[in-house]
């Protein structure tokens, strides 16, 4: 132990024995990401109550200006058979009092301060006062950093207590309350090894990924023989997962002498789809000298009954499964505008105050595993770039990108200069959203129209290029290259402040290149999965991307047919002679018609509106072609009644 005495004071004023709480150790810095922090408070005496006293973070930084960050309330709690009590983050070992956030400390010249009174004694931005202040401890890792005033303003005598090892804790003397030292961490120990021993328990399940049908142990281990027989009984819930669902039993005892226990856990194999969930392992208060080692262990339970949709994935498109959901008249007022004026009609959609609603950051992953959703198995999402699926549980929570997924902006937020909208801003009430207009720069940052599922490490990697800068995964066949343009295509229509323009500009809300993204969407048409998304998204937002439903308008905002006066005339109609059915779709040299009655007039258009074929069909006539491959609009007349449909050709 490598003993620091720092300052011992002869004052009456300065010793602090007297104290019902003060600071035992302080973990504040570990290797890698900060999820073991924590603190521990002592009493005096053992199990004593912690109602009335309040927990203060100050930030010592010149920005921070040593006032608070953070404030804990500790009423309700109660120290341990040791006058212990211990916060700590998630993957603190042994299982703290209190779960703080990962990184719940900073980590410069900073302070901690226990005070009598209520949270709301200190709003953000209160600086570091004495005023009912119980006990206090600056620390840091550089004596000449921010900070200096801290110790001054909280009365701390010994000064900054300086700690360069990522390894060690600061830690109180038990002896003289005034001298601290620095060590390798003690939690819920006393930190000279006096006091009760705890009695660590492991608990180990042999899994914690297991499929419907399948069995699981859970072992107990601990750290020293029991002098008597000792039941552990331990739970397995979610909100969706209950004892219905399992077989097994879930109390454990074990014999006297002994360090070990286990049982086998059965997940019952059931018809239901209801996707895969995600249980808490949690073992009932165990009382002295029993602690966890870890608790609320998290077991992924995969269901093996899932859903398959019509409609095929982005690599294997399929174009005549999904109708657009919205009004048949969503987009009528775009009729007959041109240049500026339809750009602006454009926006008066799908921007329109009152009726589109934006919601939270955190809202995004639940849209985004129902609109990504992979069209082969209901419980996973399908990951642009990477053009692969992955289970909807392996959302990225932490630090670590490798395998698994996360939100992609396709519009970088560095580059849009959109963020995330304050907590204290989150609404409250039965509309959880946010009203919105084309003004509201700051709520592209949950729109999910510019949101996709993606590989964490591929996010990464894109960072913020530009498209022609980036251009996907080698090997891939591009399915995303026309979802990500017709993205872009919608945000910069929606806000006020983005768009798409040629080359790779470094100018705040824009984004390049729109050339790039041009030919994507030609590449690329919008298919199955694209309009299955868009709808999944209206349901949410009430609002709709126009370049899904009607991609022919990307040439009259774009292309080359700027200027011009759009008309829907080529649109597909919805909710009217869907009766009619082209295939096969793909297609090659030719294609069939169903529900058609005879004399049919059939019409064939490029992308762009060009006629390239006309002819008249009877039933199960089959119309040959002669055309390059590619994506085109098939215009159906029959018995007064229209439809257009989308055709690809090999």
């Amino acid at each position: 132990m490598n003993k620091i005495t720092l300052l011992a004071f002869l004052f009456l004023g300065q010793i602090i024995f007297s104290q019902e709480v003060i600071i035992n150790e302080l973990y504040f810095r570990n290797p890698g990401v900060n999820d073991k922090q924590f603190i521990e408070l002592k009493t005096d005496e053992p199990e004593v109550s912690l109602d009335g006293y309040v927990m203060v973070l100050f930030n010592g930084s010149n920005s921070g200006g040593n006032s608070s960050y953070d404030v804990l309330s500790l009423d309700g709690f109660v120290t341990d058979f040791n006058g212990l009590f211990v916060l700590g983050g998630p993957e603190m070992t042994p299982s703290p009092n209190v779960v703080i956030p990962t990184n719940f400390f900073q980590i410069g010249n900073d302070a901690v301060g226990i005070y009598e009174g209520s949270v709301d004694d200190f709003p953000d931005g209160t600086l570091a006062t004495t005023t009912n202040l119980v006990d206090a401890l600056v620390y840091g890792r550089n004596p000449d950093s921010d900070g200096q005033e801290l110790p001054q303003l909280l009365d701390f005598q010994p000064g900054i207590i300086i700690n360069t090892d990522q390894g060690k804790s600061i830690q109180r003397s038990v002896d003289n309350l005034n001298e601290w030292f620095i060590a390798d961490p003690t939690p819920r120990q006393l930190n000279d090894g006096s006091g009760i021993v705890p009695v660590f328990i492991d608990v180990l399940p042999s899994t914690t990924l297991v499929n419907e049908g399948e069995s699981f142990n859970v072992d107990f281990e601990l750290s020293s023989p029991v002098t008597e027989p000792l039941t552990i009984n331990f739970s397995l819930t979610s909100s969706t997962f209950g004892e219905e669902n399992y077989s097994g039993s879930t109390s454990v005892t074990i014999a006297e002498g002994d360090v070990f226990g286990s049982t086998t856990i059965t997940i019952i194999d059931d018809d239901i789809d209801d996707g895969d969930k995600f249980i808490n392992l949690a073992v009932q208060s165990l009382g002295d000298p029993y602690f966890l080692n870890s608790n609320f262990i998290e077991i992924i339970v995969v269901d093996n009954d899932f859903s398959i949709a019509d409609w095929g994935a982005p690599t294997d498109p399929t174009y005549e499964f999904v109708e657009p959901s919205g009004p048949e008249n969503y987009f009528e007022t775009l009729n007959g505008k041109s240049g500026q004026e339809l750009r602006e009609a454009i926006q008066d959609v799908i921007a329109e105050e009152g009726v589109v609603k934006i919601h939270t950051y955190a809202d995004v992953i639940d849209i985004l595993k129902a609109a990504d959703q992979n069209p082969s198995n209901s419980n996973q999402v399908w990951l642009l770039y990477r053009e692969q699926s992955s289970p909807k549980y392996l959302f990225q929570q932490g630090s670590s990108g490798t395998g698994f997924w996360n939100r992609e902006h396709v519009f970088p937020r560095s580059r849009g200069d959109f963020f995330s909208i304050e907590e204290d801003e989150i609404p409250t009430g039965i509309n959880e959203w946010w009203e919105t207009n084309a003004d509201s720069l700051r709520h592209a940052n949950s729109d999910a129209h510019g949101l996709r599922a993606t590989d964490a490490n591929e996010n990464s990697s894109r960072g913020n290029q530009h498209f022609g800068e980036y251009v996907g995964p080698s090997g891939t066949q591009g399915s995303f290259k026309g979802d990500v343009a017709r993205a872009l295509f919608y945000l910069s229509v929606r806000y006020n402040d983005l768009s798409v323009v040629d080359g790779f500009p470094d100018i705040s809300g824009q984004l390049g290149d729109l050339q790039t993204l041009l030919q994507w969407h030609e590449e690329d048409p919008a298919d199955d999965f694209e309009m299955n998304r868009n709808n999944v998204v209206y349901t949410w937002q009430n609002n709709r991307n126009p370049f899904i439903d009607y991609p022919e308008l990307v040439d009259y905002v774009w292309g080359d047919k700027q200027g011009e006066v759009w008309n829907q005339s080529l649109s597909i109609n919805q909710n009217e002679f869907q009766e009619v059915s082209i295939y096969p779709n793909p297609a090659t040299g030719y294609i069939k018609f169903k529900g058609i009655s005879p004399n049919t007039n059939v019409e064939l258009y490029s992308m762009t509106g060009k006629k390239v074929l006309e002819s008249k069909v009877q039933k199960e006539t089959q119309l040959s072609l002669d055309l390059n491959a590619g994506v085109y609009l098939v215009r159906i007349i029959n018995d007064s009644k229209a439809v257009t449909k989308k055709l690809i050709i090999k």
